[in-house]
């Protein structure tokens, strides 16, 4: 993948997820004002319908009072009966419209103490209305001599009973002045409130922690629930015992301790599935990224690769061309001894090519479960020296050694034996070739608990620690400026690691810059 094209990918898929968060961060806060939103109204109409049942209960109990009394006294201390009329005459129907509307105002003697003004004198009136309207339609119908005349009734409309609503209201607001003298735990007690708010906040689907109080002209009462505080400062609140203008000294506060809570907890579900989403989004996004960018770092290591292994073939391939065409110089042909040599030329790099198709092909095998590995019983120790032998004239070539510390007292182990000695080559020719001078390896073996633990450790090179968590990752190879000054493809410490997992083993290593590295490899006893 062009490496533009891969940076501009990222950034708009990063792009997107950052939208995609921010929305949902933006819903889910939109989402907690406007249930805030809703809250508040409900709560508002809550306590406008406590505090107007409340005031109406008042009213009605002074009237159910007074009714009581009223029929309890029976004689009219005096009555006065006031009628209002008036006529009008239609000329184009000769139609004439009479309305008339008495009052009978009825006085009784009741005591003072209907209203609980505690002043103990009888000075407290109470009269009744009666209203009786009249409301009729004549025709004029004029005689044969053209003057007689007689009124016929059309329409007659007699209504006796209660008062108008102007009228009532003026009733209502008598009561009421009288009312603001009684003490406020007097007009309304606890238990009311809170049967009223609990009834109506139930309704409304609010089925959290309240406290409640009623003030007077913004200063407390002892109207209120026992952990209410006036302090605080965001309480919702109506007023209570309204007169006919609106007005009035009392309000009645809620407040909600848990509130932010309740409103969070009713849109938890969504919100829950919100964050979910995101984060499955979130998981399949850092998933495409990884993939991308492994997929990016597997291309170029497989460009390494294809080649290193176009070198590594390249030689040989040329090496076995000269040879042959040494071998055909008539000069040549007769001398059996260069002959010879250039054969085992050509056996050597044959035999080269092959071993790296076959390491190539084990690996390919391995990761599609296919490599078919048998165990034996069979001696650590043995398959180190039979490993050695493999590497030991290379090592003589350049003048280093590789000295053993077998000091494990049990050494079998179950394994295969020819992929378990491949392993052990695999670590010593990986230590002989990073190995700038003479290459000096020490094998060190140890029992520890019932394992065997087998260290190479050589004085070369060495790995940098991020080299190190990567160095047994198939293809990999560190850069070292020029890629090709250490023959290799990447595939052996790959297969080493997983021909011991295989063997239910484990294999680490250690290392330091300049100094060296240790290779372990920890195995089951038997």
């Amino acid at each position: 993948m062009n490496k533009r094209l891969f940076v501009l990918l990222v950034i708009l898929m990063s792009l997107s997820l950052i939208g995609i968060i921010f929305v949902q961060g933006y819903w889910i806060k939109k989402s907690v004002e406007d249930k805030e939103e809703q809250f508040s109204n409900s709560v508002s109409d809550v306590l406008d319908k406590v505090a107007d049942k409340i005031t109406r209960r008042e009213r009605n109990d002074y009237f159910d009072r007074y009714v009581n009394i009223k029929d309890s006294v029976g004689d009219l201390k005096s009555s006065h009966f006031k009628n209002f009329f008036f006529i009008d005459q239609d000329i184009s129907s000769d139609e004439i419209h009479y309305y008339s509307h008495g009052i009978l105002e009825e006085e009784y003697n009741i005591a003072s103490t209907f209203f609980d003004n505690g002043s103990g004198e009888d000075t407290t009136t109470i009269k009744n209305y009666t209203s009786r309207r009249l409301k009729a339609t004549f025709k004029e119908d004029l005689g044969l001599d053209g003057h007689q005349s007689r009124f016929t009734p059309i329409e007659k409309v007699e209504k006796i009973g209660g008062l108008t609503s102007m009228e009532i209201s003026a009733f209502e607001d008598m009561f009421g002045e009288f009312a603001k003298r009684v003490p406020i735990h007097n007009r309304v007690s606890k238990q009311e409130i809170e049967l009223l708010l609990e009834r109506e906040l139930t309704n409304r689907n609010i089925n959290t922690d309240y406290e409640y109080g009623i003030a007077s002209k913004g200063l407390p009462t002892s109207v209120k629930s026992r952990k209410f505080s006036f302090r605080n400062p965001t309480p919702y609140k109506s007023l209570i015992f309204k007169d006919s203008e609106g007005n009035s000294n009392y309000s009645l506060l809620i407040t909600f301790p848990k509130k932010k809570r309740f409103l969070i907890r009713s849109i938890l579900g969504m919100a829950a599935l919100s964050l979910l989403f995101t984060l499955v989004i979130i998981v399949a996004y850092s998933s495409a990224i990884y993939q991308l960018i492994r997929q990016k770092q597997i291309s170029e290591i497989k460009s390494d690769f294809i080649n290193n292994m176009t070198h590594e073939f390249k030689t040989p391939i040329a090496t076995i061309n000269l040879a042959v065409e040494a071998i055909k110089n008539p000069q040549v042909i007769d001398d059996k001894e260069k002959v010879m040599r250039y054969l085992q030329m050509i056996r050597d790099e044959n035999k080269r090519m092959h071993a790296q198709v076959e390491n190539v092909l084990r690996i390919s095998k391995l990761e599609k479960n296919q490599l078919d590995i048998s165990k034996d019983r069979v001696d650590v120790h043995d398959i180190i020296q039979d490993a050695i032998a493999h590497v030991e004239l290379i090592v003589d070539d350049r003048g280093g050694y590789i000295e053993t510390h077998l000091k494990a007292g049990r050494s079998e182990i179950l394994a295969n034996e020819m992929h378990f000695t491949n392993v052990i080559v695999n670590i010593l020719d990986n230590a002989i070739k990073y190995s700038p001078n003479a290459p000096k390896i020490d094998i060190y073996t140890e029992v520890v608990k019932n394992n065997i633990v087998i260290e190479v450790k050589d004085q070369g090179a060495g790995m940098s620690k991020a080299v190190v968590k990567k160095v047994f990752e198939k293809f990999y190879r560190e850069h070292t400026g020029d890629i090709h000054n250490v023959k290799g493809h990447g595939l052996g410490l790959a297969y080493v690691k997983r021909i011991i997992e295989d063997h239910q083993g484990e294999v680490y290593a250690e290392s330091e810059k300049d100094k060296g590295s240790s290779f372990y490899i920890k195995l089951p006893l038997i």
